[in-house]
């Protein structure tokens, strides 16, 4: 008797490069499911509505391939866990095949949960090592980066083990597919009805498969580009990939992207953008080592770090882009209204944040994730804790807003388009709109302090503050790390530790200098 078999979808909306879809079509008869989780919806979800409408649209897009093939792509409405047993004790299907998702809190406990199901398999093609020797804390027990997940002795690298993910082919997708047994409950319209999804955000690419191949196709053509563009924060959003969400999502998968980009003629942007998606592949298996990244500092020195110093003022003040440091807020405003910067930016309303407004990293974290169109825990947490140097193996770099306005920014073309207020003023005041001479703000008929912030904080101060506090911990910081968890805890390579090396996650976008190479990693 063919088997019916259930395809949970999560973050892997695509029929293309589908490990568990493939082996559902091999092994009996597939019948695709999403279910949409009340979870990740409201106010107290992490999720802006634009996000959700980029989901959504996946869906449709997910839902037109099965459809190409004689399928339909079922929805429903619940908490997965009951929504799939429920599936799996009326006899609707006999198993369920899903593809392993690197996520944390809510999200990984609902997803370990159904993996324990004997009905259930699931699927790792993905270039991540997974194990579930594991401490206490969620913490590998074995070294991923050194051996195998399963700790064997002829273990080859992690980036051998990731480099074969790439080279590998594909999951076939399934040319035809049976009519799916699962009925929908309920429709994309419906939950952005019940929800009421309004998204407000500009410049939001549309979701899916199609819309994430051209896009990707566009991209190829113009990749040697991309060394030029990929700082500057006009030129990333105008020029850069713009890929993130499709990934995010896996309405492509990060192998496919890769294939399309090998293709592409040989430039510094090819090998960059290679490098990227190692990089990408690099700190999603930092979460899966320890999903504590999205919670607590790696290093237990650093935890609690600035926690009991909040201002919400000082936090209000960046959220909303009125800081008085022109980049920041000009990136503070981008965010807000188009769900997207690029990594340098990033990085520096995340340094700014921590460090020079001395803040709980976790509240500008969470802040950030919930604005992001391409949210990713593995991406989102990891390099938060990485900018602030939770993890006591980076250095403390602190983003001085004038200097990034003066090297990214120069003719001031980001800072005026979010910070209109700063238009009239001439560039080289853009930097420190508050040294302008009166008469200079006077002509531009901008009054610093009251058309536009003085800033909220006395940055060289703040930061030989923040300084000279990791200074103090710096010795305790390192102890620490003499603790295999704590290193396996943040995925550090030993032996970069042994050569006296910084941590492998380095880019070039945090240093100003070149990609980080293969071997790094």
């Amino acid at each position: 008797m063919t088997r019916s078999i259930l395809v949970w979808h999560r973050d892997d909306l695509r029929t293309v490069d589908n490990a568990a879809l493939a082996a559902a079509a091999a092994d009996g008869e597939p019948a695709p499911l999403f279910v949409f989780d009340p979870r990740y919806y409201g106010d107290r979800s992490l999720a802006c509505d634009a996000r959700l409408r980029f989901l959504h649209e996946c869906l449709d897009d997910l839902d037109r391939q099965y459809r190409d093939r004689g399928s339909t792509l079922a929805l429903r409405q619940g908490d997965p866990r009951e929504v799939l047993r429920s599936l799996l004790d009326a006899g609707v299907v006999d198993e369920i095949y899903c593809n392993r998702s690197t996520t944390a809190r809510y999200g990984r406990e609902v997803g370990e949960t159904i993996r324990s199901w004997d009905a259930v398999r699931t699927f790792s093609d993905d270039g991540i090592r997974r194990t579930d020797e594991r401490h206490r804390d969620g913490t590998v027990a074995v070294d991923t980066r050194e051996g195998r997940g399963d700790g064997g002795e002829n273990a080859v690298p992690w980036q051998d083990h990731c480099e074969a993910y790439f080279e590998r082919e594909p999951a076939e997708r399934p040319e035809g597919l049976p009519d799916n047994p699962v009925d929908s409950t309920t429709s994309v319209e419906a939950v952005e009805e019940r929800y009421d999804v309004a998204p407000e955000k500009t410049d939001v690419p549309r979701g899916g498969t199609m819309a994430g191949n051209e896009r990707l196709s566009a991209f190829c053509d113009r990749i040697s580009d991309y060394p030029r563009v990929v700082s500057p924060p006009a030129a990333a959003a105008e020029r850069s990939s713009r890929l993130s969400p499709y990934l995010a999502f896996g309405a492509l998968s990060v192998r496919q992207v890769y294939r399309a980009v090998e293709a592409a003629p040989d430039c510094r942007g090819k090998s960059m953008y290679r490098s990227r998606l190692f990089w990408n592949r690099h700190y999603t298996q930092k979460l899966a080592d320890w999903p504590g990244w999205a919670d607590r500092a790696v290093n237990p020195v650093m935890r609690g770090l600035f926690r009991d110093e909040h201002d919400l003022e000082l936090v209000a003040a960046w959220k909303e882009g009125r800081t008085g440091f022109p980049m920041v807020d000009a990136a503070m405003q981008a965010l807000v209204e188009t769900g997207y910067l690029n990594f340098r930016m990033r990085a520096m309303v995340a340094s700014v944040f921590h460090y020079v407004l001395r803040e709980w990293w976790r509240r500008g974290a969470d802040f950030m994730y919930r604005q992001l169109i391409d949210a990713d825990p593995a991406i989102n947490y990891t390099q938060w804790q990485s900018q602030c140097n939770l993890t006591g193996v980076h250095p403390v770099r602190i983003y001085d807003p004038a200097k990034q306005v003066r090297e990214y920014d120069p003719d001031g073309e980001f800072v005026r388009e979010y910070v209109p207020e700063l238009a009239p003023l001439p560039d080289e005041h853009l930097a420190k709109p508050e040294k302008a001479p009166l008469a200079v703000q006077a002509e531009a008929g901008v009054r610093i302090g009251e058309d536009y912030p003085r800033p909220v904080v006395d940055f060289e101060r703040r930061a030989a503050e923040t300084r000279a506090q990791y200074a103090d911990l710096a010795d305790r910081a390192e102890e620490a790390l003499s603790d295999a968890r704590v290193r396996r805890r943040g995925s550090f390579s030993n032996r970069r530790r042994e050569e006296g090396g910084a941590d492998e996650g380095d880019s070039d976008e945090a240093t100003g200098g070149e990609q980080s190479s293969l071997d790094d990693f």
